[in-house]
């Protein structure tokens, strides 16, 4: 590369400047279009995958209905839990913690109760819990990297001041209570990290599924080792704070990555050796032919 193209590669990375568009009186927000969008994604690859594991075309979707709403109040929940004085602390307004579309919105309170809504769906309809959650696993990490672009466009969770090339412009408005920078000073965009780590992991992931022929629940134990890997790091660059922001030390999401991942570790391991030889996918993803009973005509 020249010299003169050097000069003109920017220095930093402007911020939007406004995250909210309006069609007369409909507001269209930036935060809750990639939301929509990743499960829209999540969606369509989870259905393949789904189809490929010999499930039914479109129960995904069903399944959604239910997982979608249940992970949305979880991870609302789970924000306003570590994070209570934010709304219900002196001068401030509870009804607050119903406005989703601000942002706050828990990644391991919607993993929770997205899960307990697939969870319950699945029961209902003779679908097995484990088969089903690998085949969704990497749409699920494919959805949280589409997410990750509505931080952006609300100027929030981003890591602390860097004079990389790529360091991120914010609003002095957007920046953590209390804390001064001097002007100019750019910060790590790390929810764009954390974007691309979860890209390379739905590749990683679909790769070696497809290679080993995980089941089981390994799939989805995979998807948190990867998920909380890549978490854990991010969180040390992140300078925003919560009511649990420093447990013996470290930020209250690494501690969650560092259980989290030993969790699934552990998982991926005990389930393996004791299928050793047999690791395979399950023969069907139904219980006891629930599959036929459910899809017959009526």
């Amino acid at each position: 590369m020249s010299p003169t193209a050097l000069l003109v590669l920017p220095l930093s990375i402007p911020s939007p400047s406004q995250g909210v568009w309006h069609l007369g009186p409909v507001p269209l927000r930036a935060y809750a279009l990639c939301i929509i969008v990743g499960v829209v994604a999540a969606i369509w690859l989870g259905d393949r995958r789904w189809v490929a594991r010999g499930g039914t075309q479109g129960q995904v979707g069903d399944v959604a209905l239910w997982a979608v709403p249940a992970g949305v109040v979880g991870a609302r929940v789970y924000h306003v839990a570590t994070d209570h004085d934010l709304y219900f602390g002196a001068g401030r307004d509870p009804w607050d913690a119903l406005q989703i579309w601000n942002g706050g919105l828990g990644i391991w309170g919607a993993i929770a109760g997205g899960f307990l809504g697939a969870w319950f769906y699945c029961r209902r309809q003779g679908i097995l819990v484990r088969p089903f959650a690998d085949a969704l696993a990497p749409g699920l990490l494919l959805a949280q990297a589409i997410g990750r672009v509505g931080n952006y466009f609300n100027q929030e969770l981003y890591g602390r001041p860097t004079t990389l090339p790529w360091g991120l412009e914010i609003d002095p408005v957007n920046w953590p209570s209390g804390a001064s920078f001097e002007t100019g000073t750019t910060f790590h965009p790390t929810f764009f990290y954390e974007l691309l780590w979860n890209l390379a992991g739905v590749l990683l992931i679909v790769a070696l599924d497809r290679r080993l022929r995980l089941g089981r629940g390994r799939v989805f134990a995979l998807y948190v080792m990867v998920y909380t890997a890549g978490r854990g790091w991010i969180e040390t660059l992140r300078i925003d704070t919560i009511e649990l922001d420093d447990v013996l030390g470290l930020r209250w999401g690494v501690w969650m990555s560092i259980v989290l991942f030993t969790a699934a570790a552990a998982y991926f391991v005990v389930v393996g050796r004791r299928h050793r030889g047999t690791e395979g996918r399950e023969t069907t993803p139904y219980r006891d032919g629930a599959a036929e009973r459910s899809h017959a005509p009526s």
